[in-house]
């Protein structure tokens, strides 16, 4: 009888391992991925309107994400809203205190932040950064009408 030569057999050998640790990475990067959640902000649109006594700046933002966003704090030109007398509204609900907006994975909020007219005048440059939970920071810069 004739059996198969050692180089062939090392050669099948050497193909199946490799086969097997490459659905075996497969396999473990469906796992870590389903346990990973990411956040990952996107401010579709942010322009700003006069008012009677400041500005008024509307931001949309969406969550492209995998897992829920948490805005603990909204900066006006790298100050706390709160330092730069801001008021900030979701929904309708003034969150000028306490920050704290979840978005969900998929979702999108509108938030409105009201300037006042002190500190601030037509044609200045306003960076809005947003800060989440995670650490991550989602600047955007506005120009005053």
């Amino acid at each position: 009888m004739k059996a198969i030569s050692p180089v062939i057999a090392t050669v099948i050998i050497v193909a199946v391992a490799i086969a097997i640790s490459i659905a075996v990475a497969l396999w473990l990067t469906g796992i870590v991925g389903g346990f990973t959640t990411v956040e990952n902000l996107q401010i579709t649109y942010a322009f700003a309107e006069k008012t009677d006594d400041g500005w008024q700046i509307r931001l949309r933002v969406e969550n492209k994400g995998t897992g829920t966003a948490t805005i603990d704090e909204i900066f006006i030109n790298n100050r706390p809203h709160q330092q730069a007398r801001a008021e900030v509204y979701v929904n309708n609900t003034n969150k000028t205190g306490n920050i704290t907006i979840s978005i969900s994975a998929g979702d999108s909020e509108e938030i409105i932040i009201y300037l006042p007219s002190t500190g601030f005048s037509s044609g200045q440059q306003v960076e809005v950064k947003l800060h989440t939970a995670s650490g991550k920071e989602y600047p955007k810069m506005v120009t005053l009408p």
